[in-house]
């Protein structure tokens, strides 16, 4: 069964594992798929809808259309207010900003991933990229 009890539709999980083996296929994030990964992300959206999907989605529209493109969809989803305490939007706003030389707007998405990560591998990898930022 498939989602909402469809046959012939492919519920959540279906949808995740093949993100998963999209990722899988590739040697690298450049030889990646991204048109596709995005495409399996909208299908998610339609049978299981997330602010973290959503998030998901737009990390994979900006290796797709760029960074510009995803770091749009994140501040939308940020200003909605729904992962304005989650860590992990925070930082990939923070990468974003950094591919797009907004070093001081880096900084501040980085200090504020930090101040909510919990996991001290997490929080290393954050200040290690805060720490690489340009003065």
């Amino acid at each position: 069964m498939g989602a909402a009890g469809q046959p012939g539709r492919p519920g959540p999980y279906a949808l995740q594992a093949a993100i998963a083996a999209v990722h899988a296929d590739a040697a690298d994030a450049a030889a990646t798929d991204w048109a596709q990964i995005v495409g399996l992300y909208d299908a998610l959206l339609r049978v299981d809808p997330s602010p973290v999907v959503e998030l998901n989605r737009a990390v994979a529209v900006a290796m797709r259309d760029g960074a510009a493109a995803g770091l749009a969809l994140i501040d939308a989803l940020l200003a909605r207010g729904e992962l304005a305490e989650y860590h992990l939007a925070h930082a990939a706003r923070a990468d974003l900003c950094r591919r797009l030389g907004r070093t001081a707007e880096a900084r501040a998405s980085y200090r504020r991933a930090l101040s909510l990560a919990r996991l001290d591998p997490e929080r290393s990898f954050l200040q290690r990229r805060l720490d690489e930022l340009p003065r």
